[in-house]
């Protein structure tokens, strides 16, 4: 699925407008990267969590050279499922 399939998903199952869904779910995207960014968990209860995880420093090969390289540290979003989630896909 993607953001227009969500968006229109979204239209159907609140009765809104597409117009008033697209907004809908920009704004939870939104306010789910400010809180990342800002270093917050997001908890959705029956859902899951997003959280911010970082990746340490690390050594690496370059494919085409084979040469050693070091990977700096990065930070990236994560997703844990929830269980009540877990327990509906499996």
């Amino acid at each position: 699925m993607n953001k227009a399939e969500l968006i229109e998903e979204v239209a159907l199952k609140s009765n809104l407008t597409k117009k008033d869904a697209e907004a809908a779910v920009d704004a939870v995207i939104d306010v789910i990267t400010e809180a990342l960014v800002g270093g917050k968990e997001v908890k959705l209860s029956g859902f899951g969590i997003f959280s911010k995880k970082m990746r340490a420093e690390r050594e690496g090969t370059n494919p085409a050279s084979q040469e050693k390289i070091t990977i700096p540290a990065s930070a990236t979003a994560t997703f844990k499922v929830s269980k009540a989630l877990k327990e509906k896909l499996n």
